[in-house]
């Protein structure tokens, strides 16, 4: 049996259960990869469900308010997801008459859909033959056909894009798509993968060459810079809470936050009270589980 026959065969007997598998209506499936960008799916399930419930269709999530979007994303993050998302649903409303792009080159030109997402849209709702390329694909890939290329350059993408996609069966696109994705998912997890119940471990090279946990290769870091923030809880003379709505652009633009303190390194309680005193002249200083007040 080849591989992608072994493949479908235990995805048929393995997959889980998700309220987006039912349908092939692009409007759904849209909404399930962009909420999945970055998010697991134990995580994401309850968004999606409240997304179809509130917004049915594309039509509804196009009427919709950015705060009415933001408001139901609440919670997940990455929120210029949210915004990409209800203005695709107001593109494809106003100017393609609520009609979702029918092939993987249209959906490529929607805002916040890259090749990855075009390509689940594309296979799932239509079976085009448009292999899928994901973190998931990357480990199970690399892990069976011992592929050592790193990953995090770009020409490694490609030689991963043109393996599976001489592995997918053109003919089941839709199908192949999900089950490598799912495989990796609950079988070719990161760490610690039960390969002694695996379909392929009579052929994994990792397994063969015991490099499993080093596989998928991935050389470039992360930056990492370390921001400290402190949040203020400030009622006004009407003891009602302070709140102010973020302008400048980022992640949690245009949302609601308590007023914000931010150093650019750790910062001793005195010093943070100097800040406060200094920028607001209040009243009272309340610390919580701290007794004292500082006026």
């Amino acid at each position: 049996m080849n591989f992608s026959n072994r493949l479908i065969d235990w995805y048929l007997q393995n997959k889980r259960a998700l309220p987006w598998r039912n349908s092939t209506n692009p409007y759904q499936i849209w909404l399930s990869e962009i909420i999945l960008q970055q998010t697991r799916v134990a995580q994401g399930m309850p968004y999606f469900e409240a997304f179809v419930s509130n917004f049915p269709t594309i039509y509804y999530l196009a009427n919709a308010s950015e705060e009415q979007v933001l408001k139901l994303w609440q919670g997940l993050g990455y929120y210029s997801r949210a915004r990409n998302l209800h203005t695709t649903a107001k593109y494809i409303v106003n100017e393609l008459d609520g009609v979702f792009p029918k092939s993987y080159l249209e959906l490529l030109q929607l805002k916040g859909v890259g090749e990855y997402t075009a390509a689940a849209i594309a296979s799932f709702t239509y079976n085009e033959p448009v292999a899928v390329v994901d973190g998931n694909v990357f480990r199970v890939l690399s892990r069976i056909f011992g592929i050592y290329s790193d990953i995090s350059e770009g020409k490694t993408k490609k030689e991963f894009q043109k393996l599976s996609q001489e592995l997918l069966p053109e003919s089941d696109a839709s199908t192949f798509n999900q089950a490598i994705m799912e495989f990796g998912a609950l079988q070719c997890v990161p760490k610690s993968p039960n390969c002694s119940i695996c379909i392929f471990n009579d052929k994994c090279v990792a397994l063969q060459k015991d490099s499993v946990t080093t596989l998928p290769v991935k050389g470039k870091k992360t930056k990492v810079s370390n921001r400290y923030l402190k949040y203020l809880i400030i009622k006004d003379l009407n003891n009602n809470f302070v709140v102010s709505k973020r302008e400048a652009k980022g992640i949690w633009y245009n949302l609601y936050e308590f007023t914000l303190l931010e150093f650019e390194k750790k910062t001793s309680l005195k010093l943070t009270i100097d800040e406060i005193k200094l920028k607001f002249n209040p009243k009272l200083i309340i610390l919580k589980n701290d007794k004292r007040n500082y006026s």
